[in-house]
């Protein structure tokens, strides 16, 4: 129970777009289809699986004083291999995704979970929080990616929906349209949660950057 516990905080409770509004630049910029957003959320959740059991196995030999330079190392390995697989076998989505696939590396949210997840629990542990946490980034992609594809090019996943097809809101294309976009998702799920959701790692105490900073509360 405590394992599904941490898988499902990931996706509803603590989802890194919806509630923890981490990660935002691919949020807005890959969101134009839903096929993109899909292939972001995958290479995102294969990022943070990879560097969360590599990190987690590591957590009691990596020096304090450098895990997070040991910690982007290792994200940026992950990341390397999932952008050689995905130009390999995925090109056309390589094109799409463009510069944000190799910026996985600097994704707060895995380096935020290595920090206070992964470098602090156990493998089985930091596997479901990984999990949990790549399926609810995956599935808000996919969540705002559709209402823009749908409004915005009349289409979803590249079938073309009649009526809107001819009646598309080309400003759900554009980037204002994904600002539009997030902001309505957003006041539904502040509306569904009745204003309860909050961000769960503000403060020092939770903050990645902590310890290079100095600051304690």
């Amino acid at each position: 129970m405590k394992k599904l516990n941490i898988l499902v905080k990931g996706i509803i409770k603590e989802n890194p777009v919806l509630v923890l509004l981490l990660g935002m630049c691919p949020v807005l910029a890959v969101t134009t289809q839903a096929e993109n957003a899909i292939g972001m959320g995958a290479a995102t959740t294969f990022v943070l699986l990879g560097s969360n059991i590599m990190i987690s196995l590591l957590r009691n030999i990596i020096p304090n004083k450098v895990r997070i330079p040991c910690y982007i190392v290792v994200i940026s390995s992950f990341t390397v291999i999932v952008t050689m697989i995905v130009e390999a076998y995925a090109y056309p989505l390589y094109l799409a995704l463009g510069i944000f696939l190799p910026l996985i590396t600097v994704n707060c949210i895995i380096l935020a979970r290595a920090e206070i997840f992964a470098s602090k629990n156990r493998v089985t542990d930091s596997i479901m929080d990984a999990l949990g946490m790549g399926i609810g980034f995956t599935l808000a992609l996919l969540a705002i990616a559709s209402i823009r594809e749908i409004l915005g090019s009349g289409s979803w996943f590249g079938l073309a929906i009649p009526w809107l097809r001819d009646n598309k809101t080309a400003i759900f294309t554009l980037a204002p349209g994904a600002f539009i976009t997030l902001a309505l998702i957003l006041a539904v799920v502040n509306k569904v949660t009745k204003g309860q959701a909050q961000r769960k790692n503000v403060g020092c105490a939770n903050c990645p950057s902590a310890g290079l900073c100095g600051k304690t509360e």
